[in-house]
């Protein structure tokens, strides 16, 4: 039995990301993210919201594209997989969060307009340079990449 940790969210950008690097020199991005529920309430006819916040992060040249085209406001729709997170504070307090680390980041066309610039592909692989902890590096085992100026057949 397979166990899938993949969740798919659509909401607004509430901060501007925040692009930073490792001390090797990996991109990294992070962001919030707003989903709004709405429903009417069957007992009083009345509608009714309810407002979740989610963390991103985001890695290497997706994290270097999100810095450059997301902005607070801007409607997105993030897959990823949630991962937790546990540290310690100065004080010794023991702290815990659950994120969504991205896999991909898409604008709403619904809501804006956008002007598609695309990457040059590196050879360094599909992660654009060093992959995250955790990750393959580039290369290998999928289908060949798609190039949209080539004839398909």
């Amino acid at each position: 039995m397979a166990i899938d940790n993949t969740v798919t969210i659509t909401g607004n950008a509430t901060r501007e990301p925040e692009l930073r690097y490792t001390p090797s020199g990996q991109a990294v991005a992070s962001f919030g993210v707003a989903v709004n529920r709405r429903w009417q309430n069957r007992q009083t006819q009345e509608w009714e919201e309810a407002v979740s916040f989610f963390d991103v992060t985001a890695w290497s040249q997706l994290a270097e594209n999100i810095a450059e085209s997301v902005a607070k406001g801007t409607r997105v729709t993030v897959t990823g997989r949630l991962d937790q997170r546990s540290w310690e504070t100065p004080e010794g307090d023991k702290r815990s969060k659950v994120e969504i680390v991205a896999d991909d980041i898409a604008v709403s066309l619904r809501w804006a307009t956008v002007e598609i610039n695309r990457n040059e592909r590196s050879d360094s692989g599909a992660f654009g340079g060093a992959a995250p902890a955790g990750r393959p590096s580039g290369g290998g085992g999928g289908a060949p990449a798609y190039n949209p100026d080539e004839e398909p057949f």
